[in-house]
């Protein structure tokens, strides 16, 4: 496994924020593509949003879509997830997963992907 971590999650109210990183130590992230994807209780792990390692394309899953934005912060080396006007539907436990490659488009699927972190809790709840 790599060593990178997910950070920022919590409890929030309803139309709240929040910035989720995940971050890399000892390597740079910027030959990766990055995925976001979530698990709520009972449910199977969706993808959230991707970033591409080349060209930094984006793709964002319907639900997501104008409130989410995932971007790269090269001088943090971190991958970040701008979370706004947050739902209770999105409660859920937010990991980041990584793929090594000079790929131009990303996917939302959970088996493309080769490393994961071990997740941040977000409760939106009021």
């Amino acid at each position: 496994q790599l060593p990178f971590v997910e950070s920022g999650g919590g409890l929030v109210q309803p139309g709240g924020s929040l910035r989720l990183s995940c971050a890399a130590s000892g390597f740079t992230l910027d030959s990766y593509s990055i995925g976001w994807f979530r698990q709520a209780p009972g449910k199977e792990r969706e993808g959230v949003s991707c970033i591409s390692s080349v060209d930094d394309n984006t793709v964002y899953a319907g639900s997501v879509k104008g409130r989410f934005t995932i971007f790269r912060d090269n001088a943090k080396n971190t991958v970040d997830l701008q979370m706004n006007s947050l739902k209770p539907e999105d409660t859920a436990v937010y990991y980041c997963a990584a793929v090594r490659g000079p790929y131009r488009l990303c996917m939302l699927l959970p088996s493309e992907y080769d490393y994961w972190g071990q997740g941040t809790q977000v409760t939106v709840s009021s």
